[in-house]
């Protein structure tokens, strides 16, 4: 018995005090969590979910657009200019971007050989002219002598027959020293129209051939283009052909510059239609000639019905027409900053298809957002609340909906 007694768990040991201190902790934690709920509750429970739009560029044109078309900006004289004689590639004149003129040597192949031909040609033709002066010398002392009797008709004539030779032999000496000319100045390279050279294919040292048949030879030098040529070539469906016309007024933007507007027309239609595509080649050649512009840029062009007066044509700041509520008499739209709706009052201008011009709006936006100077400014990019509901206020917290 006495063992026994010794065995019974003492129960006013250290560890019941223990237990005690970790269920107060407990209880703390639980009570902390209930305020913070209790706190984001009281805060978001007056929250309202909607819809958002965003504030974005538009440009006048866009309300006047018949079809939109995309293509690629072409050079319409356009060269890979070569040789016409074959031989090593002894200079070039001009790089990529090089701005040349027409019959400018850009640059010449080797004609060591072909300039002596040229020389001997050259000094065959001397030869041949002083065999004709003497002929001519000989010819006229015959008729001399024969005027007088002195000589017989047959000597005159062959007198006659040796300066018509040597006449002939001129000719012909004329006409080769010409040939060797001609061939000189095929191992000179020439630009044939004004432009800009767009890539080079050859190098010092290369061979260059007419045909690029050679190993390891090279066909053209340098391709260049006419950059006052360039033009869009876009592809437009043969069931919008009724849409557009020679001469309609286009406008066109760059991929490479999004901000950029150029004016246009329509130059031709390629009197074809593709059947693959079922498309018809458009040509659109730009009013304004334009440096930054290069041959195979990406263009998008917008078909107009009508042209633009250039003060319209500036970019515009404009919202769907659904965010512009009433209040108070005022029209305004919520602006979202930080989960805040704040109302911000507007003024409207034109309007472009579903959307209405925000006169008076910045295209940057403010480097602080938050900034409370900056609630009532409305940027290109801000959004804003679509279909505000009527118990929308200023200064009410919003939540977004899910799509």
């Amino acid at each position: 018995m006495d063992n026994l007694s010794a065995l019974k768990i003492d129960r006013s040991s250290g560890n019941l005090p223990k237990r005690q201190k970790y269920r107060r902790w407990r209880y703390v934690a639980i009570a902390a969590l209930v305020i913070v709920a209790g706190l984001g509750w009281l805060r978001h429970s007056g929250e309202i979910t909607v819809e958002t739009t965003g504030i974005s560029a538009a440009y006048p044109y866009q309300g006047v657009t018949l079809l939109n078309a995309t293509g690629y900006v072409v050079a319409q004289r356009k060269a890979a200019v070569a040789s016409k004689a074959t031989g090593r590639l002894e200079w070039l004149g001009v790089q990529e971007g090089s701005i040349v003129k027409a019959g400018e040597v850009i640059a010449r192949l080797e004609s060591a050989d072909v300039s002596a031909s040229s020389e001997q040609a050259a000094a065959s033709v001397l030869a041949a002219k002083a065999e004709l002066e003497d002929a001519r010398v000989d010819l006229n002392r015959a008729q001399d002598l024969a005027a007088k009797k002195f000589v017989s008709k047959s000597v005159l004539d062959q007198a006659k027959a040796r300066f018509d030779k040597a006449q002939a032999a001129v000719a012909v000496a004329s006409a080769n020293r010409k040939g060797t000319e001609v061939a000189v100045d095929q191992t000179r390279i020439r630009a044939p129209f004004d432009g800009v050279v767009l890539t080079k294919a050859a190098n010092v040292g290369d061979i260059v051939t007419p045909f690029s048949s050679a190993l390891d030879s090279k066909g053209a030098v340098v391709t260049m283009a006419d950059m006052s040529t360039l033009e869009v070539e876009a592809d437009v469906s043969e069931s919008n052909l009724s849409k557009i016309k020679v001469g309609q007024p286009c406008e066109i933007a760059l991929d490479a510059f999004p901000d950029l507007r150029m004016q246009g027309e329509v130059s031709r239609l390629v009197p074809t239609v593709d059947r693959a595509k079922a498309s018809v080649l458009t040509k659109i050649r730009f009013l304004a000639r334009d440096p930054r512009v290069l041959p195979e840029m990406s263009a998008k062009v917008a078909f107009l019905s009508e042209a633009l007066a250039a003060d319209k044509r500036h970019v515009l700041a404009v919202v769907r027409n659904e965010a512009i509520t009433q209040r108070d008499g005022r029209s305004v739209v919520f602006v979202i900053r930080d989960g805040v709706a704040h109302a911000v009052e507007v003024k409207t201008g034109q309007k472009i298809i579903d959307d209405v011009e925000l006169l008076g709006v910045a295209v940057t936006k403010p480097e602080k957002s938050g900034d409370e100077k900056t609630v009532a400014i409305l940027n290109v990019g801000d959004r804003v609340v679509l279909n505000p509901p009527a118990k929308l206020e200023d200064g009410k917290h919003v939540s977004l909906a899910q799509k």
